[in-house]
């Protein structure tokens, strides 16, 4: 073992993650049928042309206004990708697998052995003391609650939510779950679905410890209404040359679905340890707390001065990590949940050359 003056962070550092989500697939069918696994037909993606306006805004200054003036009153003209429910189905089942991964801390990648050794010891502690209870449960909350429904979970008359640990292809234990009588701001509140909840998440956790194999299907079922839209993933197109659609929906074999990192992304979206988590909610577990649709990182490496004038405590993960494993600082306990949930995450961490 290096002295501890001579420890310093891998320039080669990489984990797996250990939450490992599939695509989440769409299928069609009516609420009555949710015991039957047969009679959903797969929800596909067509295109439509549409006939708009401009509406987006526009750079006035120095315009001519004659020119500005037919440059709205022209139409827009798109084509765009849609989903929806047939007219005799009112129901949209989303669907996928989970796996549980064991290994929490152990890189996948490492090129400096005090290093490793240091640092499995470090989560070994952690796991020693704390386990894996609390991630598991905000993970198993995560499924419950339905949030990897996304925008389809949104203005929903009911949501239920079956989960079932496969063994051997069947299932040995299943729960199901009110989604909409679950709390998207916070994990206390588990209403009537404690024991099934607390069932779930100890599986999770044992899964998370290598304890034991753990494969989930999850399978949710959302009652929109007959031929209301569905909004599977939306593909990034970074060839603006490419096609000319506006708007490309996501399908796998010809079945709508949601991407599995945006599956994976509301599964980890457990982060109240930042500063300001009273007012936003959760968020997703990420090494600076990046929130892309607000333009904002809440765990800054250099967060600045409070209203004393004493600097801030850096909460991101790479200042948390190097302090826990180089510095022997340990953290609060909230952020060694939040360095753990990172690790579970996966990612490349090596220190820069």
């Amino acid at each position: 073992m290096a002295k501890k003056e001579d420890l310093k962070t891998a320039s080669v550092l990489a984990f797996e993650r250990k939450l490992d989500p599939s695509d989440a697939l769409f299928h069609a069918g009516n609420w009555d049928m949710r015991s039957n696994s047969t009679g959903w037909s797969a929800v596909a993606i067509r295109e439509k042309s549409v006939r708009g306006t401009i509406s987006n805004r526009l750079k006035t200054k120095d315009q001519d206004p004659a020119k500005l003036d037919a440059a709205i009153e022209n139409p827009n003209l798109q084509t765009v990708d849609v989903a929806a429910l047939p007219s005799d189905a009112d129901t949209l089942k989303v669907s996928f697998t989970l796996r549980v991964l064991g290994g929490t801390g152990k890189p996948s990648a490492c090129n400096d052995a005090d290093y490793r050794n240091k640092l499995v010891a470090t989560v070994h502690g952690y796991t020693e003391t704390n386990g894996f209870g609390e991630l598991a449960r905000r993970y198993a909350f995560n499924l419950a609650n339905g949030r990897f429904l996304w925008r389809n979970r949104i203005g929903a008359e009911q949501v239920e939510v079956h989960v079932a640990h496969l063994v051997g292809g069947a299932a040995k234990e299943s729960w199901i779950f009110d989604a909409l009588s679950l709390s998207l701001r916070s994990f206390e509140h588990r209403a009537k679905a404690g024991a099934a909840l607390d069932a779930l998440a100890t599986l999770i956790a044992g899964g998370l410890a290598g304890e034991q194999h753990v494969l989930l299907e999850i399978t949710a079922f959302v009652r929109m209404g007959a031929g209301q839209e569905v909004f599977p993933s939306q593909e990034l197109i970074l060839d603006r040359g490419r096609g000319d659609k506006s708007k490309t929906l996501y399908a796998v074999g010809g079945i709508a679905g949601i991407h599995s990192q945006k599956v994976g992304n509301a599964l980890r979206t457990i982060d109240t340890w930042y500063d300001g988590a009273d007012e936003l909610g959760p968020i997703a577990v990420e090494p600076y707390g990046s929130v892309t649709t607000q333009g904002k990182a809440y765990r800054q490496p250099n967060p600045g001065k409070d209203e004393n004038g004493k600097p801030k405590p850096k909460q991101d993960f790479y200042n948390l990590l190097h302090n826990w494993i180089i510095k022997d600082q340990i953290p609060e306990l909230e952020q060694q949940h939040f360095v753990i949930a990172t690790l579970v995450r996966g990612g490349v961490f090596g220190e820069a050359g």
